[in-house]
């Protein structure tokens, strides 16, 4: 009965404190430009904050690069 009620739209881990683990990994992944850049890492949300379009583009496809590299993939549906 509680199965109705309740639908994940995500897939969970099956790991105890997934959302934890997952900003471990993304903290782990991109730590080399979060210590640099402008850059931060919240569970499955990455933030970018620069003034000069040329460089937030160029900090994007680093990130985006970092991620599949990883087999980590955005939904583009999802971001404007």
């Amino acid at each position: 009965m509680l199965e109705d009620v309740f639908e994940p739209m995500v897939i969970f881990f099956r790991l105890a404190n997934s959302p934890v683990t997952f900003q471990i990994i993304m903290n782990d992944l991109l730590r080399n430009i979060i210590e640099v850049e402008d850059v931060v890492a919240f569970i499955d949300d990455v933030m970018i904050e620069i003034e000069i379009k040329e460089e937030h583009d160029n900090i994007v496809k680093e990130v985006l690069k970092m991620m599949a590299e990883n087999n980590l993939f955005v939904k583009l549906e999802k971001y404007v």
